[in-house]
């Protein structure tokens, strides 16, 4: 797109991220992409704890990308937030949720993605024995993903990072069993660490591209998406209205220009199993 060919964008990562980020960008959009030198991103949180998160996740990428691109003197950046936890509407199920910020100043626009995914391997156990490390380290896909042990799950004193391969693991586990009852195995989920939440980011990227060549109609501004949904979509036994979503709203942010999506899902009504008259 004319907004960005030949232009340079930063990534605002410590982590790596560039790696899955940056090819897809610059075929798709004829950007030229680098990471960011001496960025500190842990100053705005850590998955360990030892920083806590202060803002929110809309915030932190934000923040994130900013001082990215200020460190960097670059108008145009991207940056990414993840967050784990269980999934908001499969409560047993873990997630990963994974927020793209893409910021261009010269333009003076934001775009903004989230990609929410069960695909992830995000976990903590406590164990006592190295046979139970090794099964916890099994079930987290240990050794393509790393590991992280402590003494305790809250504790953030001697908090062991980055483990891939087994003779670290024993020689972690066991330089803190002698000083503890049990020790504190979770999933390392900083992304060079972890390959299932660098699939999530670059579905992501997929998911910002997409965005970003989505131009507005009246101005030609990208960026233009959903901004609403309207839900009450019929049910084919009875006609009432479902929760299910019957169009989408666009607004763009910068002229205003409004329109609607009737039937985004190519339906025009619901099967009655998703409807809470006909399956309460």
């Amino acid at each position: 797109m004319h907004f960005f060919s030949n232009r340079k964008l930063v990534i605002a990562t410590k982590h790596r991220k560039e790696k899955v980020i940056a090819p897809l960008l610059e075929a798709a959009l004829g950007v030229s992409c680098f990471a960011a030198e001496d960025l500190d991103t842990d100053v705005l949180g850590t998955f360990t704890g030892e920083i806590a998160r202060a803002l929110d996740p809309v915030a932190t990428a934000r923040r994130k990308c900013l001082m990215a691109m200020e460190l960097a003197d670059c108008d145009l950046g991207v940056a990414s937030e993840g967050s784990f936890g269980p999934h908001p509407s499969m409560f047993f199920v873990s997630a990963d949720d994974e927020l793209l910020i893409f910021i261009d100043k010269k333009n003076n626009f934001e775009i903004i993605v989230r990609e929410l995914s069960t695909e992830t391997n995000f976990n903590g156990r406590e164990v006592k024995t190295e046979e139970e490390l090794l099964d916890f380290a099994l079930s987290a896909q240990f050794p393509s993903h790393g590991l992280i042990l402590r003494r305790k799950k809250d504790d953030n004193h001697d908090v062991i990072k980055g483990i891939t391969d087994v003779k670290q693991l024993k020689k972690a586990f066991y330089s803190l069993i002698n000083i503890s009852n049990s020790v504190y195995a979770e999933t390392d989920m900083r992304a060079l660490y972890n390959p299932s939440r660098m699939k999530v980011i670059e579905a992501a990227t997929h998911k910002l591209i997409s965005k970003i060549n989505s131009t507005c109609p009246q101005c030609s501004k990208p960026g233009f998406g959903p901004t609403d949904a309207k839900r009450g979509l019929a049910c084919s036994l009875c006609g009432l209205p479902t929760n299910s979503i019957v169009s989408y709203i666009y607004v763009c942010r910068y002229c205003q220009y409004t329109t609607e999506e009737l039937y985004p899902h190519k339906k025009t009504v619901e099967d009655p199993m998703y409807c809470n008259y006909c399956n309460p």
